[in-house]
């Protein structure tokens, strides 16, 4: 069914003939001729809750389904290894002694559980008794109103399908139609595969299961932890069909229609979810009763009334912004093709605008639950035994996940994140002092769960310390929610919520830091996310002291919970206590090879090249490092990310992609969001000449490989950080704007400040730009060699001609 060759040169012709502007290409549709076989080619829908993955089988539909709340576990026992925290004294005497070998497996003595796992509720399949022959297949996903359609034709008949998971109505809706009277038959069934059973009563197909209970040892599920009863998360799955001819059918586990020409599918889920302290097996919400109560709300209402409700609660935060980088001459194709196109060097500025609204539609559909953030794939699994778990990674790939959400003018999407950490610093209390013996604060660290799990990880002792001990997520995590404030200016929120998170991360730390031989505040043990050095003596390992990762996020930490004090007035003596401690940080120290030191000594990493660039945390997402104000550590940086290359995974390209946006370098920073959208085959695919690699699936989801959000989400931060920086005094207007993006204009991007900001340029020159304030203040604007100072009321709009 693929596009024929004089088609293609068809679609080459037209789009040449109107010079580009008629038929070029969507930037807020992906579409393809075919439907998916693998979940990279699969088109996602969303609420922030409920997930569903959509294949586009013509004689079988499979849409697999899931539940963000939906985790294996139970509330953690943050006690688990109540006298790790003793093994400390021994690792720094082994560091004061300079024996890493040994420093390094002491370092594991204080490591506990791996995290739980989130879990795939179950698929559903859409089975049609339609046979012949397939023509003019089209399946496509509109970004703007979060809607996906399939359509083709059998024998003259035309088949259609609409798709849609809505946020006010908590229900997934499908639409089938046929263009002949009668032609429309089919069944449903739904499966899992966790523990469940299905049944049929009253033309409702239901389907109830349980996820697992176990330790996660080495991000395996051990197939008989799926037996454990009466524990674990319950969940729901409700099916329903409203049609308007034809007959309703059932089986003991099917549920369809005989002889329709149209039909709506319902589709309800829940789960008992109710909070990561409370255990969803004996405290837990009653999930049949709200999948009933959701399933009869949205079966009362018509399918233009779910739609439009639908649609209008999407489009009031997809709407907010929008982006034009000019002409362009690129054919309409489907957008698998596209992509291996643009991947050939060809232009296509639709397809990166694309890229940016499909982030910005992705964070929409997948952050809208308190307490329960966008995971590794963000709200879309198909799998027992996800990647790394499908957890919360916070040495970078969670906090990626959120670096689009102030700056994209999506702030209720940061909420899920924000709330979260309010979780973590409950059980990260006793984290701080089972684990580390400091008894004011909280701590959390490498990995986590919907549980707020906050303990190193590690299997108790069995796994590398290089990223199972890493004890300074807090500092990371802190920092968004300054981000939340200094972008929103809500003061309510920063008093009441935000500032005692923030002060607790700074506490933990001030107990945590030690003195080395030179006076200077450093950590011990340390070690910098997932790299490991080469000691002079040969020896390749990851503790150590003082690393700079370590040393540049609590920095930040410090520097942004003094301001949140300063803007409360309060805690003037802790203040006080902060800054004389970040007087004695031990400095930033530039390498023999012109590089930002990683560790404390100028050693090199056992893998140069590695992912992870931590090192750099104080240039981006941090930003105390610029190179205004610190030139010689932003060239360190610079000289840094030369030696790494820009060759690495999906979501470090995301991060390097920022990192040489704030260092101005917009052709650097283009050239890698290039290799960021290059073609990757899918997982599954076998070819002669497979294309692997760091890059973007057909389906646009990044490729770590294999898929993890974090690098879709981190791309398109990138995106608005090249063409508006800024900090509480002043906003930096196209700092990074890179030769290929001449002229173009962008609305509705967030400044620090509370400020909102539209402009257009052309041959790479600001010509206008227009700032609303959402609170009132004051800032400059800065583009080039100009400045302008503004100031504005609350709820004030002014427009300059640059």
């Amino acid at each position: 069914m693929k596009l024929t060759f004089l088609k293609k040169l068809l679609f080459v012709f037209i789009c040449s003939f109107f010079g580009g502007q008629v038929v070029a290409q969507s930037n807020h549709v992906l579409w393809y001729n075919q439907p998916a076989d693998y979940f990279e080619e699969s088109l996602v829908l969303g609420n922030g809750k409920m997930g569903a993955t959509v294949f586009g089988g013509v004689n079988s539909d499979k849409i697999e389904l899931n539940d963000i709340t939906l985790w294996s576990g139970e509330p953690v026992n943050a006690t688990m290894n109540p006298e790790a925290y003793k093994n400390l004294p021994a690792i720094r005497e082994a560091l004061q002694n300079e024996n890493y070998k040994l420093a390094n497996e002491l370092n594991k003595k204080i490591q506990g559980k791996n995290s739980e796992s989130y879990a795939p509720l179950g698929t559903m399949e859409i089975n049609s008794t339609d046979k012949g022959k397939t023509s003019n297949y089209y399946r496509e996903l509109d970004v703007s109103n979060a809607i996906s359609k399939v359509s083709y034709e059998i024998d003259g008949v035309k088949f259609t399908r609409e798709y849609f998971v809505s946020a006010p109505d908590q229900i997934m809706v499908i639409k089938l139609t046929s263009s002949k009277k009668g032609a429309l038959s089919y069944d449903v069934n739904s499966s899992s595969l966790l523990r469940f059973k299905t049944e049929v009563k009253d033309n409702l197909l239901l389907m109830n299961g349980v996820a697992p209970i176990h330790e996660n040892p080495g991000y395996q599920v051990v197939p008989s932890f799926l037996l454990e009863k009466d524990r674990g998360t319950r969940f729901t799955t409700l099916m329903k069909i409203k049609n308007t001819d034809g007959t309703i059918v059932s089986t003991n586990n099917t549920l369809g229609l005989k002889n329709g020409t149209e039909a709506i599918i319902y589709v309800s889920i829940a789960t008992s979810f109710n909070g990561f302290d409370k255990n969803p097996a004996t405290q837990g919400l009653n999930d049949k009763a709200i999948a009933l109560e959701n399933l009869n709300k949205a079966f009362a209402k018509s399918f233009d009334k779910l739609k439009q409700s639908h649609i209008a609660d999407y489009q009031k935060f997809y709407n907010r912004v929008s982006l034009d980088l000019g002409k362009t001459s690129a054919p309409n194709l489907p957008t698998d093709e596209r992509l291996l196109r643009y991947s050939e060097g060809k232009e296509d500025k639709n397809l990166e605008i694309l890229y940016f609204n499909y982030g910005r539609y992705l964070l929409i559909s997948s952050s809208r639950t308190l307490g329960v953030p966008a995971n590794l794939q963000g709200l879309w699994n198909p799998y027992l035994n996800p990647p790394w778990s499908c957890n919360y990674t916070m040495n970078i790939n969670l906090e990626e996940n959120y670096w689009l959400a102030e700056n994209t003018n999506l702030s209720e999407m940061h909420l899920s994140l924000l709330s979260f950490i309010k979780n973590l610093s409950v059980t990260g209390k006793t984290t701080a002092q089972t684990f580390y013996g400091v008894n004011d604060g909280w701590a959390s660290a490498h990995n986590s769960d919907i549980w707020a799990m906050t303990n190193p990880v590690g299997q108790f002792g069995k796994e590398d310390p290089s990223w199972a001990c890493w004890p300074i997520s807090g500092a990371w995590l802190s920092t968004h929610i300054w981000e939340h404030y200094v972008f929103t200016q809500d003061k309510n929120y920063l008093k009441k919520e935000g500032y005692p998170i923030m002060k607790g991360a700074a506490q933990f730390f001030l107990g945590w830091m030690v003195t080395d031989k030179n006076g200077n505040l450093i950590t011990s043990p340390s070690t910098s996310p997932e790299n490991k050095y080469i000691a002079p003596d040969g020896f390749i390992g990851a503790t150590m002291y003082g690393g700079t990762a370590d040393l540049a996020m609590i920095r930040e930490c410090f520097d942004k919970t003094i301001r949140a004090s300063k803007v409360l007035n309060v805690d003037a003596e802790f203040r006080a206590k902060l800054e004389t401690a970040l007087s004695k940080f031990c400095p930033y120290q530039v390498g023999k090879k012109g590089n930002l030191q990683e560790w404390y000594f100028d050693w090199n990493d056992e893998d140069p090249r590695h992912r992870h660039q931590s090192q750099l945390f104080g240039l981006f997402p941090g930003n105390h490092i610029t190179p205004l104000k610190t030139p010689e550590l932003a060239n360190a940086a610079k000289k840094t990310l030369e030696i790494k290359g820009d060759e690495t995974t999906g979501w470090s390209k995301g991060w390097r992609i920022n990192l040489w946006a704030r260092l101005w370098d917009g052709n650097r920073a283009y050239k890698m969001f290039r290799e960021l959208l290059r073609y990757v085959d899918p997982d599954g695919k076998k070819t002669e000449k497979p294309r692997r690699g760091g890059g973007t699936y057909p389906n646009l989801f990044d490729a770590h490989p294999p898929f993890q959000i974090d690098g879709n989400f981190g791309g398109a931060a990138a995106v608005a950080e090249m063409l508006v920086q800024s900090d509480e005094n002043e906003i930096r207007l196209l700092p990074a704007l890179p030769e290929a993006w001449e002229s173009g204009s962008v609305k509705g991007i967030c400044a620090r400040g509370g400020f909102e900001i539209s402009m257009e340029w052309n041959d790479k020159i600001l010509k206008k730009v227009s700032v609303f304030s959402n609170k009132g203040g004051k800032t400059t604007l800065i583009s080039g060699d100009k400045k302008q100072d503004i100031t504005l009321k609350k709820g004030q709009k002014t427009e300059i001609v640059w």
